[in-house]
């Protein structure tokens, strides 16, 4: 991609990259890789566009139309853009699910870096050796599928979910191989499971502002020295993390999964080294940190 180090402007050599979704306006993304391209000195742009369900296909049409070398691809397009896709890679052909679009040439791939930028996450900031480890993970939706993915690559003893509607997570889990050591359980069982796992995950959306004071499970239910994770990142630091730290837990928030992720894609699309501090700055800034 072209440098342009001397300042920051749109001009006819901009490639051009964004995230759909439906809603995206709250979307942190665009300040996270509009700062990582300043960073790096490459000249492209990055922007947010609502696309409504029924929009998808013509969405799509329009990123081979208009030359994007990249999009990122969130709710609830995540499952449902791969028909439009022309190769979709062996991680999100085993999640089941999209996040990040590259552009090789009007040749579109699809690949998932959801799973890989929590799990990197996790590692460095709370949790570095996931082996032999039990987990919970609450909450059985799109998210939950890459986190379920590249958790089971790091030889974990036992992976547990467990959702409201039990049905979906017996769906989820049953739709990775045996040999992932993936399970559902009954949330009549959650609290069992909780006092025994080492780490417990929440991959639903309670807790997410405005609805800040919600919690997906009982705090205290799990044991002193576990750790509590939370996809959310807005709030950085969620009710369910900080009560379960005030019950001897480690938190783990959801900042680092979304910096990594995006981290993920801006390497895919551009193959240059992401710079990961200046766009988790960048997001913290955003919430005037």
């Amino acid at each position: 991609m072209e440098r342009n180090t001397d300042s920051y402007q749109l001009d006819s050599h901009t490639i051009l990259y964004g995230v759909i979704g439906d809603p995206v306006r709250h979307s942190k993304s665009p300040v996270m890789l509009n700062r990582a391209f300043r960073e790096t000195g490459l000249n492209g742009a990055y922007a947010a566009f609502h696309v409504k369900p029924e929009e998808l296909g013509q969405a799509i049409a329009g990123v081979r139309a208009l030359g994007f070398r990249g999009l990122n691809v969130t709710i609830p397009h995540k499952v449902e853009v791969m028909a439009h896709l022309d190769e979709i890679s062996e991680g999100a052909r085993a999640i089941g699910a999209v996040n990040t679009i590259v552009n090789d040439g009007g040749r579109l791939i699809g690949y998932n870096t959801d799973g890989i930028g929590y799990v990197r996450s996790l590692k460095e900031e709370a949790e570095p050796n996931l082996s032999g480890k039990t987990i919970v993970v609450l909450g059985a939706g799109g998210a939950s599928r890459g986190i379920l993915w590249a958790l089971a690559h790091e030889q974990p003893a036992a992976i547990l979910l467990a959702n409201r509607t039990e049905e979906r997570a017996v769906e989820l889990a049953s739709a990775f191989s045996t040999d992932y050591r993936i399970s559902a359980i009954p949330w009549s069982r959650l609290q069992a499971a909780c006092a025994e796992a080492d780490v417990v995950i929440n991959t639903t959306s309670v807790g997410m502002s405005p609805k800040v004071g919600d919690v997906p499970i009982d705090p205290s239910w799990l044991k002193p020295g576990a750790v509590a994770s939370d996809l959310i990142y807005n709030p950085l630091k969620t009710a369910f993390l900080q009560q379960a730290e005030a019950h001897g837990c480690r938190a783990h928030g959801g900042l680092g999964m979304f910096v990594y992720q995006g981290a993920y894609a801006f390497e895919y699309w551009t193959g240059a080294p992401a710079p990961v501090a200046a766009m988790r700055e960048a997001v913290l800034q955003s919430f005037g940190r």
